[in-house]
């Protein structure tokens, strides 16, 4: 017997998933229960131009242009049944940053405003019918699928992966891009049963809200894509106190909820938006093995591709040809587009990417790996410490350090330390520890103790040397 049950609102559904074992066979649909339609500059969500399955007199009404890349938006589940105004500010991004490309909407909500386990279920429909769309366009307006770009949101990133798995083409898609991709009844599924690297020719992934709260677990924790980013870990976002929901319930009723989780769980989508409105400030991130070797500034490394741009500058790591795969030298949609070429496709295990984020756009902040060689320790320090760093442009505030439980002497202790300003190049730091304060030149790396009072004032640690690395442009 297959059921697989999922309580939302104290209301159990229950959903034989034996369709999602079966191997993907696209063929055509006697119904189609989604509509597509082109996006232009100015429209809204009302004023959307429709496209007709296999009507090809509706490409050249919408003003389609197959010699442009494609770059199709898919919305997640719906609750109230209206398209959501992120689909709009994207669409709006992607048309005003980059040019000359076609952006197309997936609206799906007849499919999607349904208890939570039908509306997944029916996602593998849903991803049929947009490779069905892609294969029209490939025969009727000549689109090369491999610049095509789905871009899906919640349970819109698993339509996307069945889109690409479905899709049986000469070659992959382009790339497909999961804004925190669901997580309930996709979470510890095989690859075949959800987004995978196997998808398309590059897949990335952003998880901002994979954190269980109140039995949800709204995004997918595990890595899904060729690169996933873990922006502050991947669980609540700067900004999205899950303790106001009990104010949400009291204002919107049981819809509060949503609004809750709907904080963390779209700034996927406003984290993908920020990359296209301020490229000039591109969001980095850094392999790591886990988010807490992340916090301990351990994985600060830019070598061997260990760094990467977050959101549409994402670039493939696997192979450093004549494609940078939508980076920032915009090969994907610049004047001259490539694309992803067949031997441009990356391989391997999913790299996971983390890093930190502040609560607005621009959403970057600048992260800097902090090294303190304590060499001896005359008596138990407190475990309290504080930094502020000293650049060209000013003064940091002071910033709390998260200290061991225990110290010893001869020991290398590593800090992650995040500044929303721009400090400029730094030329000292300032380190206040218990009660003594220590000032370390950090290019020269002096050894300065200056003594907050007498020796029997308080606890005394003696520091060998202070190190600072900044993680963005890898100067140390």
């Amino acid at each position: 017997m297959c059921v697989l049950c999922l309580c939302v609102l104290c209301v159990c559904v229950c959903v034989c998933m034996s369709g999602l074992k079966k191997k993907p066979q696209l063929k055509m649909l006697e119904e189609v229960g989604s509509r597509f339609s082109v996006y232009r500059v100015g429209d809204s969500v009302d004023s959307l131009c429709p496209l007709t399955l296999h009507q090809d007199h509706t490409l050249h009404t919408c003003g389609l242009n197959g010699s442009s890349p494609l770059v199709i938006i898919i919305h997640g589940w719906s609750l109230d049944g209206l398209m959501e105004d992120w689909v709009v500010r994207l669409a709006s991004a992607l048309k005003e940053h980059l040019g000359h490309v076609n952006v197309l909407v997936c609206d799906w909500i007849p499919l999607a405003q349904r208890f939570y386990p039908i509306a997944a279920h029916n996602t593998r429909q849903v991803g049929q019918e947009v490779a069905l769309l892609l294969h029209w366009l490939q025969e009727a307006a000549h689109v090369p699928m491999h610049r095509v770009h789905l871009i899906g949101y919640s349970l819109g990133a698993h339509v996307a992966g069945f889109a690409g798995r479905f899709f049986s083409g000469t070659t992959k898609l382009g790339r497909i891009t999961g804004l925190d991709p669901a997580g309930p009844m996709f979470e510890g599924m095989p690859a075949a049963d959800r987004l995978s690297p196997d998808d398309a020719m590059f897949v990335d992934a952003i998880h901002t809200f994979t954190k269980k709260h109140m039995v949800l677990s709204v995004g997918i924790k595990q890595a899904v894509a060729h690169q996933d980013f873990y922006p502050n870990g991947g669980t609540l976002q700067p900004g999205c106190l899950f303790s106001n929901v009990g104010e949400h319930i009291s204002q919107h009723g049981f819809r509060g909820v949503s609004q809750a989780i709907k904080c963390a769980h779209e700034r996927s989508v406003n984290l993908f938006i920020d990359s296209l409105l301020h490229q000039d400030q591109p969001i980095t991130a850094f392999r790591c093995r886990d988010n807490a070797a992340f916090n301990q500034g351990l994985c600060l490394d830019c070598k061997k591709g260990r760094c990467n741009m977050m959101g549409y500058g994402s670039k493939t790591l696997a192979y450093r040809t004549n494609s940078l795969a939508y980076g920032t030298n915009n090969l994907a949609y610049g004047a001259n587009k490539l694309g992803y070429g067949s031997k441009d496709a990356p391989s391997g295990t999913s790299k996971r990417f983390y890093l930190r984020t502040r609560s607005h756009m621009p959403y970057r902040v600048h992260h800097y790996q902090l090294r303190v060689q304590l060499v001896e320790q005359v008596k138990q320090a407190w475990a309290s410490a504080s930094v502020s760093l000293i650049g060209q442009q000013g003064e940091s505030q002071e910033m709390p350090l998260l200290l061991p439980a225990e110290l010893s002497g001869n020991e290398t202790l590593s800090f992650l330390v995040t500044l929303e300003s721009d400090v400029g190049r730094l030329e000292a730091l300032r380190l206040r520890w218990g009660q003594q304060n220590v000032l370390a030149d950090v290019w020269q790396r002096m050894r300065t103790i200056i003594p907050w009072g007498s020796a029997d004032d308080g606890p005394v640690v003696s520091v060998g040397k202070v190190r600072i690395k900044t993680g963005e442009t890898q100067r140390k």
